[in-house]
């Protein structure tokens, strides 16, 4: 019988993400963020190919981002609502960091797993993060699937994408709990 951790288990029955228009300052040094990173990591990875990288924006450089999701927005013919959206994570944010896939060539390990393990990483952060005492949120919106904004805001490789923007901060406030999926209407017993 495994030994239970019902600490944890509290802990991911009672996790929820922060708004990242509600994190502020102060966000993690380089050591603890360094620290997150390495916990995130520990992501299941099918053939340990570690398909993805991590980029982080601190606040010098989110208005640089902000400027290129406007212009890209602006250049897609996206409505300014749109616009706004992809700019005001930059705008707002004080601590980032971008997930990226970065597929790796195998005979033994499909591309969709290596998609699913990134996918894992960024929810390793997001946890990790919230477990920390920080508040958390995975964001993607259109400036993650832009492939122009990819490579002007952060020199992705045609092989590579963005999984996630994670956002890092101290929460201003706790949002209200939401609404979960009904198990029972969901979950099929063979």
């Amino acid at each position: 019988m495994p030994t239970p951790n019902p600490d944890a288990l509290h802990f991911l029955q009672t996790r929820r993400s922060r708004p990242a228009k509600t994190l502020t300052t102060p966000v993690p040094d380089r050591d603890t963020l360094t620290e997150l990173l390495t916990v995130a990591s520990r992501a299941p990875d099918h053939g340990m190919l570690e398909p993805w990288r991590f980029i982080v924006i601190e606040k010098p450089a989110m208005a640089h981002l902000a400027d290129i999701a406007e212009a890209r927005g602006t250049a897609l013919a996206l409505d300014a609502e749109q616009i706004q959206k992809g700019r005001g994570q930059f705008d707002q944010g004080d601590l980032a960091v971008v997930v990226v896939e970065v597929q790796k060539p195998s005979p033994k390990i499909p591309p969709l797993e290596q998609t699913y393990a990134v996918g894992g990483v960024c929810l390793s952060l997001v946890n990790a993060a919230l477990a920390s005492g920080w508040g958390a949120n995975w964001l993607s919106g259109w400036v993650s699937h832009d492939r122009a904004f990819m490579t002007e805001a952060f020199g992705l490789a045609e092989h590579e994408r963005i999984a996630g923007i994670i956002h890092i901060g101290t929460e201003t406030s706790a949002p209200p709990e939401r609404g979960r999926p009904d198990i029972t209407a969901i979950t099929t017993w063979q």
